[in-house]
């Protein structure tokens, strides 16, 4: 795996450049659905990004966010996200990211999140850590729930699905030093691997979302699973990721709500 991060990491830099150039120039916003938007931009990252993948690895399939599957007969897949966080990209807030995972079956085995804006590329292979431009990085050592910094997502259906991570977002910023909603699960996951935040939940997530931050997470020292805890999290829809020494406590939250208990 370690050659294909190189390689990933080129790729991410490319439409990195593509996404760069259109930040503050979005003329075409489309609605996937209520508030679910695509610009012109996620699809010529998407474009570039495809493309590189076929051609550097023809036997891999891919899964990418607005064209759907790219089949292929081989144990690989790559998960893609064109622009994660479209939503700010396309308001001109600048947090986003590229977002590209490798699986092998249903292991994330490789990931890079390139956030475009700050240059900062995030990286990771199975077994041999992450990296933040190249330098190793590590997960917080915070211990107390009580004084932690998480962040959270809400899901497109919002406003339809019952659990919206409403009441989970109130039972959580009562049980910690604050949740920020950063509108970028990778983001969100790639500042957990390096301590930027103690942990990040959410409902109703994508695979090409948070395989590459999931990785990163768990080769930083932290733990990622489903919030019902579950180790093999892409298929769940769900996620939780932390330091690890965090991790039975906002499982708890999860799982028990306002009787959960709150800071001394």
């Amino acid at each position: 795996m370690s050659d294909v991060l190189p390689i990933a990491e080129a790729i991410a830099r490319r439409a990195g450049a593509i996404v760069r150039e259109g930040f503050g120039h979005v003329r075409q916003v489309r609605q996937k659905g209520v508030i679910d938007l695509v610009t012109e931009f996620d699809q010529r990252s998407e474009e570039v990004i495809v493309s590189a993948l076929q051609k550097e690895f023809p036997e891999h399939a891919i899964l990418a966010e607005e064209s759907g599957h790219h089949a292929r007969t081989g144990e690989y897949q790559w998960v893609v996200d064109p622009i994660d966080g479209t939503t700010n990209f396309a308001h001109g807030i600048p947090l986003f990211a590229i977002s590209l995972g490798l699986l092998r079956g249903k292991v994330p085995v490789a990931g890079v999140v390139y956030d475009p804006l700050h240059e900062e590329l995030f990286s990771a292979v199975l077994g041999r850590g992450a990296t933040l431009n190249g330098r190793p990085i590590h997960v917080s050592s915070q211990t107390h729930l009580g004084q932690a910094l998480l962040a959270t997502g809400f899901a497109y259906d919002i406003r339809t699905n019952p659990r919206n991570n409403l009441a989970q977002f109130a039972q959580f910023q009562l049980r910690t030093q604050g949740v920020r909603r950063l509108g970028s699960a990778a983001l969100d996951c790639a500042w957990t691997a390096l301590g930027r935040v103690d942990g990040y939940w959410e409902f109703g997530i994508k695979p090409w979302d948070i395989a590459a931050g999931g990785l990163l997470v768990r080769e930083a020292g932290g733990r990622t699973t489903s919030t019902e805890g579950d180790e093999e999290f892409l298929s769940t829809g769900t996620i939780v990721v932390s330091n690890g020494l965090l991790h039975e406590q906002i499982l708890r939250v999860l799982r028990e709500g306002d009787a959960a208990p709150l800071p001394q």
